[in-house]
């Protein structure tokens, strides 16, 4: 479900005389787009992460090393936890979340078992997570700032999570209200999950893979 539609500017469009030409422009744009999404479910390759974004394809460049770790790292920690505990699904890399206009595949992405009970084996599109994960780079770091922080607010995602790999801070959104509520940001200390039931975790631990692996044991 959307929040938060933009009624003001829907009414400022109505309320132009050249209202009925924008409309039917707009309308000839989306069937375009539609098609071009279409071609995109038909040709999206296995290997390569892609996404699709207000009509455009985008094909991800190799990740850095760190970026790598850190998702592996938070992978284990998070999948580890909700596994034992039966709590939902963890998503990784390449699970495609399909929303109104866009295509994402974050880092990585948690399920509460309310949605998750429902995925079936095969399944290749799935619907707005509760938790979403995106690790920064140099290319990706705008759109994971822009349109998809919008994206997935208006999607009502509850929690999103920016991590630097590089810097190592974590930066943790907290849905409140239909807006995004800087929640955290810190280098040190330690990051309480809103999402996953009493799951905390040592921010420092996610730059370090054998404090991880230190970490899981503890679990």
């Amino acid at each position: 479900m959307i929040a938060n539609i933009n009624t003001k500017l829907i009414e400022k469009i109505l309320a132009l005389p050249e209202a009925p030409l924008l409309i039917n422009k707009l309308n000839k744009a989306f069937e375009l787009e539609k098609q071009k999404r279409i071609d995109f479910y038909e040709n999206i390759s296995e290997i390569h992460k892609s996404e699709f974004i207000n009509g455009e394809v985008i094909v991800h460049s190799p990740v850095i090393k760190e970026h790598n770790e850190v998702n592996g790292n938070l992978y284990k920690i998070i999948d580890t936890y909700v596994v034992d505990r039966d709590l939902g699904f963890v998503g990784i890399e390449k699970l495609l979340i399909k929303l109104t206009r866009n295509d994402y595949e974050p880092d990585l992405c948690f399920f509460k078992q309310e949605k998750a009970k429902a995925f079936q084996k095969g399944q290749k599109f799935f619907p707005a997570p509760d938790l979403i994960v995106e690790v920064l780079s140099k290319s990706t770091a705008k759109r994971d700032r822009g349109i998809k922080f919008k994206d997935y607010q208006q999607h009502q995602v509850t929690e999103y999570w920016l991590i630097d790999p590089e810097k190592m801070v974590l930066e943790q959104y907290i849905l409140r209200n239909g807006k995004y509520e800087l929640e955290l940001k810190s280098q040190t200390g330690e990051m309480t999950c809103s999402v996953i039931a009493g799951l905390t975790i040592p921010i420092k631990v996610i730059f370090d893979k054998k404090a991880t692996n230190q970490f899981i044991r503890g679990l």
